[in-house]
């Protein structure tokens, strides 16, 4: 099972393993470890670039697939924006509640960044236009996602945004950024790092979670199989417009799969 980064990689740094685990959650899970690991990334990129780093010269046909990617994008952050914060008033602890206040305002920028991004490749109002150029599959997760929150069901709602959404962005805009354009890589590297954290909190819980009530699984299984098909849909769709080959695209499930392959969820 992934654990959430410790604050300190040094040589001196005390093995996280051996650490009492109320004491580990209590550190990664604080407003304090988040600004730690985002003030690095943060400081001096506003919108998520560099000052001054230009963009590659983009075709109209670039354009446009670029425009329809990061709607997409949008999509997805649009969701994770709304599903940690409603997840706030039922999550089962003081730090999942603080943990998901962290989340808010990573995904809240993520949307604003990317929004800026779409307003820079002469977008003029994305905001509005973000669900006719995104991709319908990612709609309808949406849809399900905020489903299980308003039922205040915080084993489906927890799997569905930080194990099956954020392991599947993960995978995407890893291999987005390996190609894109320098200022959408840039935003891309910041938002990777965001991911991850993201990630360990959702894996890291899950797995507590079906530690102690194993049954918890079979149902789990399901909601992946259900959610399965909308994020693969959308995604390799996203991947496909970007110009990465067919050859290239498996890589990206497998990424995916290896995610949810640590709690046990084979393929």
């Amino acid at each position: 099972m992934t654990r959430e980064a410790a604050p300190s990689d040094g040589a001196d740094a005390p093995d996280i393993h051996g650490r009492d685990p109320g004491a580990f959650l209590e550190e990664v899970h604080s407003f304090e470890f988040w600004f730690q690991s985002v003030e690095g990334y943060l400081s001096e990129h506003p919108y998520g670039v560099v000052a001054g780093t230009r963009s590659s010269d983009l075709t109209a046909s670039e354009r446009d697939a670029l425009i329809s990617v990061l709607s997409t994008y949008c999509i997805g952050e649009s969701a994770a924006l709304e599903g940690a914060s409603g997840m706030i008033r039922f999550a089962p602890n003081r730090h999942a509640k603080i943990f998901l206040a962290t989340q808010c305002v990573d995904e809240a920028r993520h949307l604003e960044i990317l929004l800026h991004r779409l307003r820079e490749l002469g977008v003029d109002d994305p905001e509005n236009s973000i669900e006719s150029f995104g991709h319908p599959s990612l709609r309808e997760f949406r849809r399900r996602l905020l489903e299980f929150v308003d039922a205040r069901d915080w084993e489906a709602a927890l799997f569905a945004q930080n194990v099956v959404l954020e392991s599947m962005e993960f995978a995407v805009f890893h291999a987005h950024q390996q190609t894109a354009d320098p200022r959408t890589a840039q935003i891309l590297e910041g938002i990777l790092k965001d991911e991850r954290r993201h990630m360990g909190f959702g894996e890291n819980t899950i797995g507590r979670l079906l530690d102690r009530k194993p049954s918890t699984r079979a149902r789990l299984g399901e909601i992946r199989q259900e959610l399965d098909a909308l994020v693969f849909g959308t995604f390799e769709e996203s991947l496909r417009a970007v110009g990465q080959s067919a050859a290239e695209r498996p890589e990206v499930g497998r990424l995916y799969l290896d995610t949810v392959a640590r709690l046990g969820f084979g393929a």
